[in-house]
C-alpha cells in the first residue's frame, strides 16, 4: 500500500532477504529537486489519481494494447532514457533513433492506454549506440517547462536544454563521440546541480584521460546555455548505463567494462565505492535509487534487479532480487515514481521485437526471491 503524509510517500512491502527494505520511504520533495513539486495534468482533463494496477488484472488486448496492466504503452520505437513525472501516472520516454520525447500515461486496468504525446523531436545521430539517450526535467519545471537531454550529433555527444517550441540550446558540447560507447545519462542532484555520466566513446584510454570528457562522471552547476563548466568526480567509465541520485546524497551509477558490469556509488565525501558487480555481464543499464536500495535494468539479463542497501553504510551485501525476468525482454531505462513503482522501458527492437515492442512498464518493488553475483 502507499501512504502520503506531508509530502512523503511511503511504499511498504514485505520484508524478505535480498530485497529492498520493508517500508521504503520516498520523499517526493527530495526524489526530484522540484521547488515546488509540479502537478502534471493531461491536456483537457482534471487531476488524475489513478491507482497502480492491481496484481492479476487484465485489460482487453488489441492493436498496440498489451493485456498486461503493468504495461503503460506499447509499439514504440527503440527507447532509451525516461523520467517519471511527479503525479505518479505519467512519464517522459525517449526514442533513441527517432529523436522523439514522448509523454505517456498509465490508466486503470480496464481502460485503453492513450496514445503517447510527442513533447519534442530532436535531430540526432543514432549510429552505434548514440541518439537521444536521456531526458531530465528542469528542477523548476512547473514554472519554466524546460527539459534537458543527452544526445549524439554527427560531430559529438552533448547536453541540450529544450524550451518552448522544442528548440534545443546547447549546455555542453564536445563530449567525445566514437563508433560505440556514446550512451550517456543525466540527472539533477539538487535544484542547482546536474550530474552527468558519459561513455568511453569506444576508447578505454580516453576514459582515464583527465583532459577528456569520455568515460566520466561529472557535475555541472547551474546548467544554462553557454556557461557549463564540468567538474569531474570519477573516471574510467566503460559503456555508460544510468545515473541515479538517492535521497541521502548518494549518487549511484552503472557501467559495463570488458570484464564485468558495475553498480557504483559516490557519497557526499566524494569517495567512490563499488555497490555490486556482475562478472557474468548481464548488461546493466538505467537505474532508479531510493534511500534504501537501487533498481537496475538489465538488457541481456532481461530483468529488473533490486539491490537492498544498508540505510547507514549504504553497502549492498545480499544478491539483488530479479523481478520480471524474461517477461518483457531487454530492459534499459529506469526511473523511480513517487509512489515507489519503478518505470522501465524495453529495447527489443530491431532484433528481438515482439508485436507490441517496444514498451514502457511500471514494476512494483519485489516481494521476495532473488539472485545475482558479487565479486
Amino acid at each position: 500500500m502507499s501512504l502520503v503524509v506531508a509530502g512523503r510517500v511511503a511504499a511498504c512491502v514485505a520484508l524478505t532477504a535480498g530485497m529492498l527494505a520493508g517500508c521504503a520511504s520516498f520523499d517526493d520533495s527530495a526524489s526530484q529537486p522540484f521547488t515546488p513539486a509540479p502537478t502534471i495534468i493531461p491536456e483537457g482533463s482534471g487531476p488524475t489519481t489513478t491507482p497502480p494496477p492491481p496484481s492479476g488484472s487484465k485489460r482487453a488486448a488489441g492493436p498496440c494494447v498489451d493485456p498486461d496492466p503493468n504495461v503503460v504503452v506499447s509499439c514504440l520505437d527503440a527507447t532509451a532514457g525516461l523520467t517519471a513525472l511527479p503525479d505518479a501516472q505519467q512519464a517522459l520516454v525517449t526514442e533513441r533513433i527517432t529523436g522523439r520525447i514522448l509523454k505517456v500515461q498509465a490508466v486503470q486496468p480496464s481502460e485503453v492506454p492513450p496514445a503517447p504525446v510527442e513533447v519534442a523531436k530532436l535531430d540526432v545521430d543514432a549510429s552505434g549506440d548514440g541518439g537521444l539517450d536521456d531526458v531530465a526535467l528542469s528542477p523548476t519545471y512547473d514554472q519554466d517547462g524546460l527539459l534537458y537531454a543527452y544526445i549524439t550529433t554527427p560531430s559529438d555527444n552533448r547536453i541540450v536544454r529544450i524550451g518552448a517550441g522544442g528548440v534545443p540550446k546547447p549546455i555542453l558540447t564536445g563530449i567525445p563521440k566514437g563508433a560505440t560507447g556514446n550512451h550517456g545519462a543525466i540527472s539533477f542532484t539538487s535544484p542547482t546541480q546536474m550530474v552527468v555520466l558519459t561513455g568511453n566513446a569506444g576508447n578505454p584510454a580516453a576514459a582515464n584521460d583527465p583532459n577528456s570528457l569520455a568515460g566520466k562522471l561529472f557535475t555541472i552547476d547551474n546548467p544554462t546555455p553557454g556557461s557549463a563548466t564540468p567538474k569531474i568526480i570519477d573516471s574510467g567509465i566503460g559503456i555508460a548505463g544510468g545515473v541515479c541520485p538517492d535521497q541521502k546524497d548518494q549518487i549511484w551509477f552503472t557501467d559495463r567494462t570488458a570484464t564485468q558490469d558495475r553498480l557504483q556509488r559516490i557519497g557526499p565525501d566524494g569517495v567512490v565505492s563499488t555497490g555490486w558487480t556482475w562478472p557474468d555481464r548481464p548488461g546493466v543499464a538505467g537505474c532508479a535509487a531510493a534511500g534504501d536500495g537501487v533498481a537496475v535494468s538489465l538488457t541481456g539479463g532481461k530483468a529488473l534487479a533490486f539491490a537492498n542497501a544498508d540505510p547507514n553504510t549504504h553497502a549492498i551485501t545480499a544478491p539483488p532480487t530479479l523481478v520480471a525476468q524474461n517477461k518483457y525482454g531487454a530492459l534499459f531505462g529506469a526511473a523511480l515514481g513517487p509512489d515507489g513503482n519503478v518505470w522501465v522501458d524495453t529495447v527489443n527492437k530491431p532484433d528481438h521485437a515482439g508485436p507490441l515492442d517496444d514498451r514502457v512498464v511500471r514494476i512494483p518493488p519485489p516481494k521476495g526471491g532473488g539472485g545475482g553475483s558479487k565479486d
